[in-house]
């Protein structure tokens, strides 16, 4: 088969395992640079041309979009959804999944574990947000913040009234939501392919630090998950309609809570972790149903 793996840089891990196991698996892996595509949109050949020549023959595509390059990116990859070219996700899930407010929107709509949460752009009663999702210690964060940017502890009602002000004088959009003290600063990166979870692990923050993001300093291990938990990460994913995805989730008092649904995960920490092939189970993914065109419409409402 032929794929294109599209990515900013063939040289980031997770690009390059991916072409790596594909070669391994005797198929042609070509990198495409998302950005430096051009389309053209008509009814009957629509096109995605790529340094002055059409991409032709495709069989799949494995999407590699950048947060913040997600408009364009889905418009290449819905482009190849109109050539008949199979993705692994489709641009529609990604965009759920990269639309923080519509992601808990549409799994609290199935019945999904969520961390109570509240979302506000230009509120005078700061207050009542904060009564409404509890005491603090609270989170808050930017809509449109990515990797733990954007995303402050308020230790205090008075500290949240704080950045919560803070954040209203950018003009932002914000979430509010309850702080899972139990979770201790570990969080689960479940990684789902084809509505199966074939690898899991646990991300610990480093000492002081509640956010568990890897390049924060925190790190990574192997982990079991309990039936609930990786049934509340295949129903996540299914929800988004991503047929790959990093599914995020805390352990609370109240069972597994989802944190967010990524729909480009990297490979590298989940692999070096688990000892688990994640890019060619990807691979395998494909080679099973590329050829299954009722797998390229997107079913999920919202």
């Amino acid at each position: 088969m032929k794929i294109a793996v599209l990515s900013r840089k063939a040289s980031l891990y997770s690009t390059r395992r991916l072409k790596e196991a594909g070669q391994e698996r005797g198929h042609d892996m070509q990198v495409i640079d998302y950005l430096r595509c051009y389309m053209n949109i008509t009814s009957h050949r629509p096109m995605v041309i790529f340094k002055g020549e059409p991409l032709a023959d495709f069989d799949a595509v494995i999407p590699r979009i950048g947060a913040s390059r997600t408009f364009y990116g889905t418009a290449v990859v819905r482009q190849f959804e109109m050539m008949g070219v199979f993705p692994t996700n489709e641009s529609q899930g990604i965009s759920r999944s990269r639309d923080k407010l519509r992601c808990l929107q549409l799994l609290a709509r199935e019945g999904i574990g969520l961390p109570v949460t509240g979302f506000a752009h230009y509120t005078n009663d700061i207050d009542g947000l904060i009564s409404m999702v509890g005491e603090a210690p609270l989170v808050i964060k930017l809509l449109e913040g990515t990797q733990g940017i954007g995303v402050v502890l308020a230790e205090t009602n008075q500290a949240a009234k704080s950045v919560i002000e803070a954040f209203r004088g950018l003009d932002a959009n914000i979430l509010v939501q309850e702080f899972i003290k139990e979770a201790g600063g570990m969080d689960i990166r479940c990684f789902v392919v084809g509505g199966k979870v074939i690898a899991a692990m646990k991300r610990q923050g480093a000492e002081g630090e509640f956010r568990s993001n890897l390049h924060r300093g925190g790190y990574a291990e192997k982990i079991k998950l309990t039936p609930e938990e990786r049934s509340t990460a295949v129903r996540a994913a299914k929800t988004m309609g991503l047929n790959v995805a990093g599914v995020d989730l805390l352990r609370s008092n109240h069972g597994p809570v989802v944190m967010e649904v990524n729909s480009s995960p990297g490979l590298e920490g989940i692999e070096e972790s688990t000892g688990i092939d994640v890019a060619g189970k990807i691979i395998e993914y494909i080679e099973k149903n590329v050829h299954d065109k009722s797998k390229i419409k997107d079913k999920v409402k919202g």
